[in-house]
């Protein structure tokens, strides 16, 4: 207990100090600046690695209460995507505004500055504008765990306070974690019942942090705040209070029973994600690992409720656009796969809601949408200026009126390689709202087509030669195609390549060694 309060102590400390420090300079700037105190503030709350098994989603047996509150008070995105199913690209791309092939960033530890260095990040936007712009946890790429605690691949650029919490579960608990690769707890399935409370967890340090923040921001009325809190939970190591554990019982784990059947169509491009060492998973294992993955899930949505009840108890709840989302979906045994790195809907699907001043109570929009539309919809919320080119569309027209259908598509994407000497290709994928095609290198190691509306498991691929598709098949698949091809190339950048990845002197060099 006293090494967690010396460490709180340490960040408050700090916290402090850069609070402090922002005051000062927004008095400095208070002649010039666009705020004022009725300009909307930003909670932006993320989870890591969650899929849609939640409650305001349908999942019944998933509890997260607090998720599902905010959905009632906001709006319900239910077909929102990633942009690529994969923590470091889909983040940069979602902070940046961009789709991947226009950031440069492919792959876990980069950041888009070794890419576009003098690109302003969401955050940074908002900073730009006199908004106090903190984070909290996680929003850029960090290796979990061994990066908890620390600023992990942040952007420093993009805010005036950083608070990097470690718990129980990074500090203490590693030892005791299970995990099918000995010493390996990020990058494979790992999960362990903790004997220890919230308060020592990360996450709930987190929440904590978060209320000490907002208690603070509620005394600014001159100055609105961008406050981005990003949960660890459930992101492998499965870690949680072991009471979270108790409401899902093992026998009743819902492990896929039918992986033979549902791969004959798929072609092997699509299942590249599968690891040997979860092929051999037993059942019991299985049901182990999903347990723990809704008991973390549990776990963290218990500390996005202590985060809203600050806000709440703080008066700010009127007047703060909160977003609550996910960095990409999560595979649970689906078609045998795990994790992250598809294509399908379980992996590149994530729950997307939106509430706050304005914002329809209790809507859900059916349209396709992207985390990438989530910088011009905060900009626009806030009226925040932006005078960079950005990919994503609004969604605030979506928020007041959920039957409006704007781009009426998603696009999401992932690199594959066959292997490590070969040369990787691209998977491209584009889901309307009734169906998905995806193109494994356009088209030549595979094409799948799945009818949303009648079939949400996408258990038949429709474009599987052996199904002799019918006419009206090969249409649609010759019009998404088409259409999936055109909007690909919308996201590169002007140069029609993407930027090449920089080593970190470069930034160095570019930005200057401050």
């Amino acid at each position: 207990m006293t090494a967690r309060f010396a460490l709180i102590n340490r960040w408050q400390f700090v916290a402090v100090f850069l609070y402090c420090s922002m005051t000062l300079q927004g008095l400095a700037h208070s002649d010039d600046s666009n705020s004022s105190s009725d300009r909307p503030n930003v909670l932006f709350l993320i989870s890591d690695d969650l899929n849609c098994r939640i409650g305001c989603y349908g999942e019944k047996q998933v509890q997260t209460p607090n998720i599902d509150r905010l959905a009632a008070r906001g709006v319900r995105f239910n077909n929102a995507y990633c942009q690529y199913p994969l923590c470091g690209p889909s983040r940069n791309s979602m902070l940046c505004g961009l789709y991947p092939n226009s950031t440069g960033i492919l792959a876990n530890a980069q950041i888009f500055r070794e890419t576009i260095p003098g690109r302003f990040s969401l955050p940074q936007a908002f900073r730009q504008d006199q908004y106090f712009a903190a984070r909290i946890g996680k929003l850029y790429h960090y290796h979990v765990p061994k990066s908890v605690g620390t600023n992990g691949h942040d952007d420093s650029a993009s805010w005036e306070m950083e608070i990097n919490p470690a718990g129980c579960d990074r500090l203490i608990e590693e030892p005791d974690i299970f995990s099918l690769v000995k010493n390996n707890f990020g990058g494979t399935l790992s999960w362990y019942a903790s004997p220890r409370p919230d308060e020592l967890h990360t996450d709930g340090i987190m929440a904590e942090d978060a209320a000490w923040v907002l208690e603070r921001c509620a005394k600014r009325k001159d100055r609105p705040f961008f406050l981005a809190v990003g949960f660890y939970r459930p992101h492998t190591p499965y870690v949680a209070p072991k009471t979270y554990f108790e409401p899902y019982h093992l026998d009743a784990m819902p492990v896929a029973d039918d992986v033979a059947d549902d791969r004959v169509d798929i072609p092997n491009a699509a299942l590249m994600s599968a690891r040997k060492v979860q092929d051999e998973m037993s059942d019991d294992l299985r049901r182990e690992a999903i347990q723990a993955y809704y008991a973390s899930t549990t776990f963290m949505d218990a500390q996005v409720g202590k985060v809203l009840d600050a806000l709440e108890a703080n008066g700010l709840a009127d007047n703060t656009i909160v977003v609550f989302t996910s960095d990409h979906g999560y595979h649970l045994s689906e078609k045998g796969l795990w994790q992250k790195q598809s294509l399908f809907e379980q992996s590149a699907r994530v729950p997307l809601v939106i509430a706050g001043p304005g914002v329809t109570s209790g809507g859900v929009c059916g349209a396709p949408v992207g985390l990438v539309d989530l910088y011009p919809t905060l900009t626009e919320f806030c009226d925040v200026p932006t005078t960079q080119p950005l990919h994503g569309q609004s969604l605030v027209p979506m928020t007041k009126d959920v039957s409006k259908v704007g781009r009426g598509y998603a696009i999401s994407q992932v690199q594959r390689r066959k292997t490590k000497k070969t040369k990787p290709f691209d998977g491209y994928s584009i889901r309307t709202a009734t169906h998905r095609l995806t193109l494994w290198d356009d088209g030549k190691q595979g094409i799948e087509l799945y009818d949303e509306v009648n079939d949400p498991l996408e258990k038949i691929n429709l474009a599987d030669a052996s199904r002799s598709p019918t006419s009206e098949t090969l249409e649609l698949i010759e019009s998404l195609s088409s259409q999936l091809r055109l909007e690909v190339a919308k996201t590169f950048p002007e140069s029609g390549e993407r930027p090449e990845v920089r080593d970190r002197n470069y930034l160095m060099t570019v930005m200057g060694d401050e």
